[in-house]
């Protein structure tokens, strides 16, 4: 099965610059292929890796991936997407953030043989740039019309957010950023999501002005739950890919928890499997696309996390559906007397304490196997004992409460 086949049968494929001329590129020899990723945050997220997923499929049939780290776009933000201005970064906190994106991405594409993949900051070419200079040999390929008319930017018009002047020049820059790899390192193919769609045309058209040469763009779509709500989203915010701000139990959860349509899908996406495997997964019914979950939740932390974490997190889960005390159930210290409703809050377990109380109102929350009645009720550490207490609400929520 050919690359962009693959890519296709996969669920990546949105949208697709000179389909036919890519396809013959891909099956001629090796493509170089980027797409880049801002620091606006310490760490990647689910919605991240689906582009990743892309590439790391493309580079396992033999092409080669550039991971771009926008240091320098990250100092003017991306509109795609958003119905406000993002907050501006400090240099610092960009240099830091690009530097956990770095080993995030390391851990999904091969950068380390000769000829393997690369990976660059693009505040390398564009923290350089003579602004008149770039006006002159860039922004006269740009028609102020056309880029009005993008999806970006007139979402923002239409919704009368207002659009800042340091915005509206991302186009520009994402393109040169496509083109200077071009130029650099034979750079012909630019991935990622659907809302980057316009910024991606803008790019290959530019490279084809510019050096009359072929350049392609390829979009992933955006992707949506089977409710129709942004997928990577939980009771916490985002599925990050951070231990430090997402748990290995909380990713394998997310995963477990995934509404049962969309199971297919996210083997597809999520995970190495082959599509026979999924199939299989896909086709079960009832109570056994349980096992369907339990597999993608499974393989999903491996990828991200490792072997051994998704075997903890696994053992997690089925202790919290059994009712069981684990070792691999979440846990939540306190050093003093704690409400009980502040420590599911504080936990994760609910989303407030006035939700906490409402559950022990209700009869939904448990301690180890005792149900509890009082919303009043305070945990002591020093009552806890060595192996603390399994807080539960509901079935699928549990945390062991120990003393810091």
């Amino acid at each position: 099965m050919d690359a962009l086949e693959t890519l296709r049968r996969r669920g990546f494929v949105q949208q697709i610059t000179h389909e036919e001329e890519l396809a013959e590129q891909l099956s001629a020899g090796v493509v170089t292929y980027y797409a880049g990723f801002d620091p606006t945050a310490d760490s990647l997220h689910v919605g991240h890796l689906l582009p990743v997923m892309a590439m790391s499929w493309l580079q396992r049939a033999g092409h080669r991936p550039i991971a771009v780290v926008g240091g320098g776009t990250a100092m003017v933000g991306d509109p795609s997407g958003k119905t406000e201005l993002r907050q501006m970064l400090s240099e610092a906190d960009i240099r830091s953030n690009a530097l956990a994106m770095k080993a995030q991405l390391s851990h999904f594409l091969d950068f380390g043989a000769e000829g393997a993949g690369l990976m660059v900051d693009n505040a390398e070419w564009l923290l350089e740039l003579n602004y008149i200079a770039f006006l002159r040999e860039i922004g006269r390929e740009f028609s102020v019309n056309r880029m009005l008319a993008a999806e970006a930017y007139k979402l923002r018009l239409e919704q009368n957010q207002g659009l800042s002047f340091i915005e509206f020049n991302y186009q520009l820059l994402q393109s040169y950023d496509f083109l200077e790899l071009n130029r650099r390192y034979g750079c012909t193919l630019q991935i990622g999501g659907d809302d980057q769609w316009g910024n991606i045309v803008a790019g290959t058209d530019l490279i084809r002005r510019k050096t009359g040469g072929r350049a392609y763009g390829l979009t992933q779509p955006l992707i949506t739950t089977a409710t129709g709500a942004k997928m990577g989203k939980t009771a916490k915010g985002a599925v990050w890919l951070d231990p430090d701000r997402l748990s290995p139990f909380d990713y394998y959860q997310y995963w477990l928890n995934v509404d049962d349509a969309d199971v297919g899908r996210m083997l597809r996406f999520y995970t190495f499997l082959e599509l026979d495997r999924i199939a299989e997964l896909e086709a079960l019914q009832g109570a056994s696309i349980r096992e369907a979950k339990r597999v993608l939740a499974f393989e999903a932390t491996t990828l991200v996390h490792g072997e051994d974490e998704a075997r903890k997190a696994e053992s997690g889960a089925v202790a919290m559906v059994s009712g069981a005390a684990s070792e691999d159930l979440p846990s939540h210290a306190i050093s003093e007397p704690t409400a009980l409703v502040a420590v599911l809050a504080d936990a994760g377990l609910v989303k407030s304490r006035g939700e906490a109380r409402r559950m022990v109102q209700q009869g939904g929350v448990k301690l180890d196997s005792e149900k509890v009645s009082d919303a009043e009720l305070v945990l002591d550490p020093d009552s806890l004992g060595a192996d603390g207490v399994v807080a539960r609400v509901g079935k699928k929520r549990a945390v062991r409460v120990v003393a810091a």
